[in-house]
């Protein structure tokens, strides 16, 4: 008995090792190996420092928004989710990777029994007892073919999968607050605008009304300048609207209200970006972590591969137990008292209607589906920091366009007012400059908050916001849960 037990343990050492996993093989990457080149990008630059490397602090300037950022990475509720499936996940992975190693439970049993005398062999009543007490391994499965072990990786796979969504999560609410502040900020702006032209619009429309009274301005000038004070109006509600609606935005975003504390804001034509570099696309794949995730959902995929290969062969379970038994407490650990029972169990799949196969067959397309799904997740990052360097190039052509266009504007204004007051040109031509710089300057900020929201996207395509300082580094540990044994 000692002897096949003995056979037994070396043959599941020797077998432990095995494993059906498939050798991982990386993907190659479906992108081009450098950034689109044209008239809308600009000159490609050798970069000192990765655009992932660049804290948030480092890259955003502007104080009010840092202290908004650092108060959603605390409360946000979309993050504080993503730090609990970590755990999750590592439970998970805790409970597979349990089953290496075998169940041991201890035990202890007593009962006393009456037996009638009509039912006893003896004629007369009896009372019978019988204590145990035994140490045991219950159904513990001998690895042969790795197919614990693969779970168990998949499992691990799925929670460092779970470590990068984490990351994910935190590089696109850094992202979403900063843009939500910068659309809070221009609709401040635009209403501050609006307010400012329709006080000139109502200066305007009174001066034109004391002129019909005294017959200078026709009937159709002063109801010209009305439109325009209604249309002054308009837009005033609508941006008193939309500064309410981005505070209420940013609170979500946040967790919490908005600090009273908050530093003064500074304006959308300040520096309020650090510029960045571009890099190259190879560099993706180790800074992006929905890519890293997807990488590790696609190595999760290939060990349940492994898992149902095993399926295929035997597998060999244990269950022993060792103890003592006796008829009275008192003799329950004397000599003489030894049981054990060692009951082992092999299964062997003869036939099973193809399930097997088909759950083979399974994990296969799976495998193939997350290999196209990591690929699509290179290409989508490709995609999405190929338009914003597209954008960094149009949008500063845009802004000096844009800018020009509202100082001839301007000028336009101060010569149609000035001929307008001395009667050269008439109230038409006035109102049509008023209109016509409102509606550039109007522009100008829609403009600028476009090229911000553009170099933000592109700070996340890129991997940023991860750090809060640009000299933490942005790796993310890619080590086990620790074991917990009890």
């Amino acid at each position: 008995m000692s002897k096949s037990l003995l056979s037994l343990a070396i043959t599941a050492a020797v077998l432990s090792g095995c494993s059906l996993i498939p050798d991982y093989q990386q993907p190659q990457a479906p992108v081009a190996a450098q950034y689109p080149q044209g008239p809308a990008y600009s000159p490609a630059e050798a970069a000192n420092q990765a655009a992932a490397e660049q804290g948030w602090r480092q890259f955003f300037h502007d104080p009010a928004l840092q202290q908004l950022i650092q108060t959603a990475l605390v409360n946000n509720r979309d993050l504080r989710v993503a730090a609990l499936n970590i755990d999750a996940y590592a439970a998970q992975y805790q409970i597979q990777r349990a089953d290496l190693f075998p169940a041991i439970s201890a035990n202890g049993s007593g009962s006393r029994q009456r037996t009638p005398a009509r039912m006893s062999q003896t004629g007369e009543a009896a009372i019978s007892s019988q204590y145990s007490a035994t140490l045991g391994v219950s159904a513990y499965e001998l690895d042969l073919f790795g197919r614990v072990r693969s779970l168990s990786e998949q499992a691990l796979q799925t929670y460092f999968s779970s470590e990068e969504a984490r990351r994910s999560t935190q590089i696109s609410l850094v992202a979403s607050v900063a843009n939500a502040y910068l659309t809070w900020q221009a609709d401040k702006e635009l209403l501050k605008l609006t307010q400012d032209t329709l006080a000139a619009y109502e200066e305007s429309y009174r001066l034109t009304s004391r002129s019909n009274e005294v017959g200078v301005a026709s009937a159709l000038d002063l109801s010209q300048a009305r439109t325009s004070v209604e249309n002054a109006r308009v837009q005033l509600a609508r941006y008193t609207r939309q500064v309410a609606q981005d505070e209420n935005s940013l609170t979500l975003l946040l967790g919490t209200s908005i600090p009273a504390n908050l530093p003064s804001p500074q304006p959308l034509s300040a520096d309020l970006l650090s510029e960045l570099p571009a890099g190259l696309p190879s560099e993706l794949l180790q800074r992006r972590p929905d890519i890293l995730a997807a990488e590790h959902n696609l190595k999760a995929a290939n060990a349940s591969i492994g898992a149902a290969r095993a399926a295929f062969f035997p597998s060999i379970s244990l269950t022993a137990n060792a103890g003592t038994l006796s008829p009275d407490m008192g003799g329950l650990f004397k000599g003489g008292s030894g049981t054990w029972s060692f009951a082992p169990q092999i299964n062997i799949p003869i036939f099973n209607a193809g399930s097997l196969r088909a759950s083979l067959d399974y994990s296969k397309i799976q495998k193939d589906i997350n290999v196209a799904q990591y690929e699509k997740s290179i290409q989508t990052a490709f995609q999405e920091v190929s338009d914003g360097l597209a954008a960094r190039q149009t949008y500063n052509q845009q802004l000096q366009a844009q800018r020009d266009f509202v100082n001839a504007n301007q000028d336009y204004y101060r010569l149609a007012e000035r001929r307008y007051r001395i009667g050269v040109d008439s109230n038409l031509t006035f109102l049509d400059a008023q209109r016509s710089l409102f509606s550039a300057q109007q522009a100008l900020i829609t403009d600028r908050l476009a090229q911000l929201t553009s170099e933000v996207n592109l700070y996340k395509a890129l991997g940023g916001g991860w750090n809060e300082q640009g000299s933490q580094k942005t790796e993310v540990s890619k080590e086990a849960p620790p074991l917990k044994l009890f």
